[in-house]
């Protein structure tokens, strides 16, 4: 009986193990039938890596392989922005905030400012070594000047969203748009603690890269005021740069020949005020262009690359303007090929350096369109001004300093503007 009793037991056992596996085999098939089934959402096309001993992508399609597998929401899988965002990080971990990815959208974008048209708020964005958005100036007349945008503000949120890790490519996606929108940006001004909100009324910015005026200044009693029908009175050109971009050139060139047959009418014309404040730079090609129009000879820039090649750009024309005495104007919004044009004339004592500290951008970059419609801005040397003096980080030093003053200054290029007036007296003596 007993014999029997386990007989049975042993049965029963036999057949619980049996469909204990007969389950798990069918659990398992179907498992991996509906894996089998799976379609990848981004496909790989190309898994052969550069020739180079030292690069090793599998542990990338690796990655791209388990987002497809185990990522619960597959709508947010899009191949395009997969690609993009891995370029933009491959592009981040050098470390250097002037070397980027503009994806098509931003290209796109970056090459009509450059043309001297777009719709935004009308600020030039740049990343500090803390990785953080920062203004390196606001534009002329534009909306970010108007509602108090400065040079050196740091961008914290756009529309509540934090900037922190954000790309350059980014903050311009995130900040631009159509004109008659509004953007709600909250920065923290370079000399302040608190941030502050501001919203901003998105608008077409129509960059005019040069403007000028004559004028007659009243320069009695250590000041100059701006006056009219004064024949005792010193006249002063006016020259401002805001940006060296696709017209720059021949907008100068416009520039100079309209105010030339009325200097020579001034019978106590004193110079020129060459303005580059808040000029965030450009083409390199531009800042030597306008050099040459008032240094005779000799290097204007020159690069230094990673091999420690120099080449120097020098002097490409005869300008009109080389015995025309001139001081320029620059502050913390001027950068790059602004700085260029500026330490070129300081390192001639062609022209004494009037405002406040530029901002320090010693690199040259290099735009190279790539496949897809995108661009990568590749910092390619440094650049040095005529006596290899490299400002980056630390900017041209004025030879006269004068802190810009709003309470008495309505605007930039307007003759109440205190640096202006600083710059005419220097002129007058």
């Amino acid at each position: 009986m007993k014999s029997q009793i386990k007989l049975r037991l042993f049965q029963l056992l036999i057949i619980v193990l049996i469909s204990a596996g007969i389950g798990f085999i069918i659990g398992n098939y179907k498992i991996t039938a509906s894996w089998n089934k799976y379609k990848p959402i981004v496909g790989i096309t190309n898994q052969n890596p550069p020739d180079s001993k030292n690069l090793d992508m599998k542990l990338f399609y690796d990655v791209v392989e388990k987002l497809n597998m185990m990522y619960f929401d597959k709508s947010k899988i899009d191949a395009n922005k997969m690609v993009s965002g891995a370029i933009s990080g491959m592009v981040s971990s050098l470390g250097d905030p002037y070397t980027s990815y503009f994806p098509p959208k931003q290209n796109t974008e970056f090459k009509t400012q450059m043309a001297g048209e777009f719709s935004g708020i009308g600020a030039e964005l740049s990343i500090n070594e803390q990785g953080q958005i920062i203004v390196i100036s606001p534009l002329d007349g534009s909306p970010a000047e108007k509602v108090g945008v400065r040079s050196g503000d740091f961008i914290y949120k756009v529309n509540g969203k934090s900037t922190a890790g954000w790309t350059l490519a980014q903050a311009v996606e995130n900040i631009r748009g159509p004109k008659g929108s509004s953007v709600k940006i909250t920065l923290v001004h370079s000399k302040e603690k608190e941030p502050k909100d501001v919203t901003i009324v998105r608008d077409t910015i129509q960059v005019k890269s040069v403007t000028s005026w004559l004028k007659q200044f009243d320069c009695k009693g250590g000041t100059c005021v701006p006056t009219a029908n004064c024949p005792s009175c010193v006249s002063a050109a006016y020259i401002r740069i805001s940006q060296f971009g696709d017209k720059t050139n021949e907008e100068w060139l416009s520039a100079v020949n309209k105010l030339l047959p009325e200097i020579k009418k001034q019978s106590n014309f004193k110079g020129l005020v060459l303005d580059v404040r808040n000029n965030p730079g450009g083409y390199m090609n531009d800042a030597v262009y306008i050099a040459s129009e008032f240094i005779k000879s000799g290097p204007i820039v020159k690069q230094r690359d990673g091999n420690n090649h120099t080449e120097s750009m020098d002097v490409n024309r005869t300008g009109v303007l080389l015995e025309t005495p001139m001081v320029v104007l620059i502050n913390k919004g001027s950068a790059s090929a602004s700085e260029i044009l500026s330490g070129a004339l300081q390192d001639y004592s062609r022209a004494k350096l009037i405002g406040e500290q530029s901002f320090g951008k010693g690199t040259v970059q290099q735009a190279v369109d790539v496949d897809g419609g995108g661009s990568v801005h590749i910092s390619i040397a440094k650049w040095l001004t005529p006596k290899e003096r490299w400002v980056h980080g630390k900017g041209l030093a004025p030879d006269i300093a004068v802190v810009y003053d709003a309470s008495v200054s309505s605007k930039m290029t307007d003759q109440t503007d205190n640096q202006i007036r600083a710059a005419v007296l220097q002129l007058s003596k």
